[in-house]
Parts: C-alpha cells; structure tokens; sequence
C-alpha cells in the first residue's frame, strides 16, 4: 500500500468514525438534555468538530478522488462519490445550521432552537453514514477485496 492509499485509509477512517460516532452515540444522548443545554453543548461542539471536520472531510473527498483516478475501480469510484455526496449534504444542511447556532450569544436557547437542530440531526446521519460507507469503500477498494 503507497502512502497516498494509507493516509486515504486513514483519514476516511477517522472522519467516518467520528461523525458517525457523534451521530449515532453522542448525539442521542444531547437530545435528552434540556434546550438550554443542548445549546451549550451543541456550541462547545462547534469549537471542537468544527475545528478539525472541515479539514478532514475535505482532505477524505481530496484523497478519495484522487486514489479513484489514479487506481480506478468500482470500491474506489464509489467511495469517491460517497464522500463527495456527504461533503455536499455537510455543506448544503450542516454547515448553515451550524452557523446560526455559532451566531448565537444568548445563554437561553432561542425560540426554534429545537426544530433547528432536528433538521441538522437528519443531515448529521446522512453524511455521517456516507462519510463511515466512504471509509469501508476505500478500505475494500485498497485491499483489494472483490
């Protein structure tokens, strides 16, 4: 395995399991707090995730497209295309929501906050599970399974 392939592995790897873990583990356990908390929680994210996620997220797209043109196959065209999608949906839901969360300076969550969050709930499980198939994609694609 080059190491353009590894760091593709290894990036994909961290990325898809850090968002699907949030998805799936650390936010079911946000939406149980009160809305108030919710809001402090959901900003102290902001000031983690948000700091390394958009760079990582785009750097598994960059790598994805990249070991796809240089070593085509189905896994890795796929894998491609699933961390594209979910680099779109992060850009298209997330990232506005994110912004208006950011944005806000009181410490009692806004009319709407709830409702707000959900709909970045849906975008979270979406490119989350796209970002984790992305990262089995790339594995099998560089394996050389199938």
């Amino acid at each position: 395995m080059d190491a353009v392939a590894l760091a593709t592995v290894l990036v994909t790897g961290f990325v898809g399991s850090a968002e699907f873990g949030s998805a799936a583990l650390v936010h079911p356990v946000i939406r149980r707090l009160g809305t108030d908390d919710q809001l402090i929680m959901e900003k102290g994210l902001l000031k983690t995730f948000g700091r390394v996620m958009p760079v990582g997220m785009t750097a598994a797209t960059a790598l994805a497209i990249i070991i796809a043109i240089d070593e085509p196959n189905v896994w890795l065209v796929s894998a491609a295309i699933s961390l594209g999608v979910a680099l779109v949906v992060t850009i298209v839901g997330n990232v506005p929501i994110n912004s208006r969360t950011g944005r806000i300076t009181e410490e009692t969550a806004p009319t709407g906050f709830i409702a707000m969050r959900r709909r970045w709930d849906v975008f979270q499980i979406v490119r989350a599970s796209l970002q984790l198939l992305g990262f089995v994609l790339v594995t099998v694609g560089v394996v050389g399974f199938g």
